[in-house]
């Protein structure tokens, strides 16, 4: 679910192959699967930082950083993913086959889970990755933290990783947004990745999924920290994506409109401006260009005497960014990286909410109680307020009530899997959300110092 395959190098003759692209995500209900993507942010344990090395620094890609990390992991059961010579991932073999290890911009180490059945089986992948990098970290002096936004270092400090997307990306997103570098450099998220069945079934999960989202950033409110201090948010990384790049992110108006498919994501898509294409291992930078154009063969000079592919359509999949978005199945992408027990209670929420047919037309009914424009209003409020947020009845209320057809969801799978949304209901019952908690020990405990949440976070302790 998580890995794509060889790039498919057939030349685009008409737009039913972009469809068809999508279509092949559908599948019968038994091969329905889950698959957990979480990343987390690297930093230098005080103790083994010396000279240059500064306590809690993000660790750069080389010498003794993210790079010799992925060198000490590199085997039989992990295998290299280069870019230009640089180890920039580790693609999974034997044991691990199906599941990935990549670096976001500045190294945020990142876990593509390999499909699973149950949430249990989520929970245990997720628990072996912590136990499997905590050991050679340890050695290079490293640990490392799941939380939403990076809470101590200004954007200049963060540092760079070899993969040529990223530095397209770098030069490209200024032009387009005034919060992208921030985006790609100091966030951290966990998404959900969930299959279909139909077309018809994609669209009812897409909509109700997209409606919900904000409310799983309340819920997940991990990130009330920027540059040592608090900033008045809860999601300081949700604040972030409402300006990084409107064209491709978001909540677009007619994902919620009847008749929204697999065709119209594709034009939608082909209107969104490119990033890059890859030829021979090589991106090629294309940022701005039109793959509407492209296809139509209007001359854009990075691309010149090239023609494009299915496999650049997948690729170019690959660089939109709503906050759930469809490739050959659904990301859900509104939650900021935390505790691992509430990372494993996000996919158990959207397993349970989207997997029974009943459930999902229940959610629906739910969810259509308001207009889709108060969902997309949601989505700026919850930044600073998350389950304090308004909203008709109660946020909260809203919680309680999409929490309840998300356990009947799971009862009904007979897994046991209802057990791990227990920290969900605690928030919606009143308790507070980590980034409150945070804020908490950050003016009581700490006494205004917010470095002692890497070592509070830290997946190893």
């Amino acid at each position: 679910m998580s890995n794509p395959g060889e790039s498919n190098t057939t030349l685009i003759e008409s737009r039913a192959q972009l469809v068809e692209v999508l279509a092949r995500g559908c599948k019968p209900k038994a091969e329905w699967r889950i698959g957990t993507e979480h990343e987390k942010f690297g930093f230098r344990l005080p103790e083994r930082a010396r000279g240059e090395l500064k306590p809690f620094a993000p660790p750069a890609y080389e010498p003794d950083g993210i790079g010799a990390l992925l060198g000490a992991l590199e085997g039989p059961d992990w295998q290299a993913i280069r870019d230009d010579g640089h180890l920039i991932g580790l693609k999974g073999a034997g044991p691990h086959k199906g599941r990935s290890i990549s670096l976001e911009p500045a190294g945020q180490f990142e876990l593509s889970g390999a499909p699973v059945r149950t949430v249990q089986e989520t929970e245990q992948e997720m628990i072996a990755h912590f136990r499997q990098i905590t050991g050679p970290a340890q050695e290079l002096g490293l640990g490392f933290a799941p939380l939403g936004f990076q809470p101590l270092w200004p954007r200049e400090a963060m540092p760079w990783m070899p993969k040529s997307r990223y530095a397209i990306m770098r030069r490209y997103m200024p032009e387009v947004g005034r919060r992208g570098l921030d985006m790609m450099t100091r966030t951290c998220t966990v998404q959900v990745n969930l299959d279909f069945s139909s077309e018809a079934d994609m669209a009812r999960k897409m909509r109700v999924s997209l409606a919900l989202q904000p409310l799983i950033t309340a819920l997940m409110a991990n990130s009330p920290f920027a540059d040592g201090r608090p900033t008045g948010r809860l999601s300081n990384r949700a604040y972030i994506w409402l300006d990084t790049d409107n064209q491709r992110s978001g909540q677009p108006t007619f994902f919620f409109e009847e008749g929204f498919g697999f065709e119209r994501y594709v034009d939608w898509a082909l209107d969104v401006p490119m990033y890059f294409v890859n030829r021979e291992g090589r991106n090629i930078d294309a940022a701005g260009c039109s793959f509407r154009k492209w296809l139509d063969g209007v001359e854009q000079e990075p691309l010149a005497g090239l023609r494009p592919t299915v496999g650049d359509f997948e690729d170019h999949l690959t660089t939109l960014f709503p906050d759930v978005r469809l490739k050959q199945f659904l990301e859900m992408r509104g939650a900021d990286a935390g505790r691992p027990d509430m990372m494993v209670a996000q996919s158990a929420f959207w397993v349970g909410l989207l997997y029974d047919e009943d459930v999902l037309a229940e959610a629906e009914r739910v969810v259509k109680e308001q207009s889709w424009l108060h969902y997309q209003s949601l989505a700026e409020l919850v930044v600073e307020q998350a389950m304090d947020a308004p909203f008709p009845g109660g946020l909260r209320h809203l919680a309680k009530r999409i929490l309840t057809l998300a356990e009947q969801g799971l009862q009904k799978r007979g897994h046991g899997e209802e057990y791990y949304l227990a920290p969900l209901y605690e928030i919606a019952d009143g308790a507070k959300t980590q980034a409150e908690r945070w804020l908490e020990r950050y003016h009581d405990v700490w006494q205004g110092d917010v470095r002692h949440i890497f070592r509070e976070a830290d997946i190893s302790l």
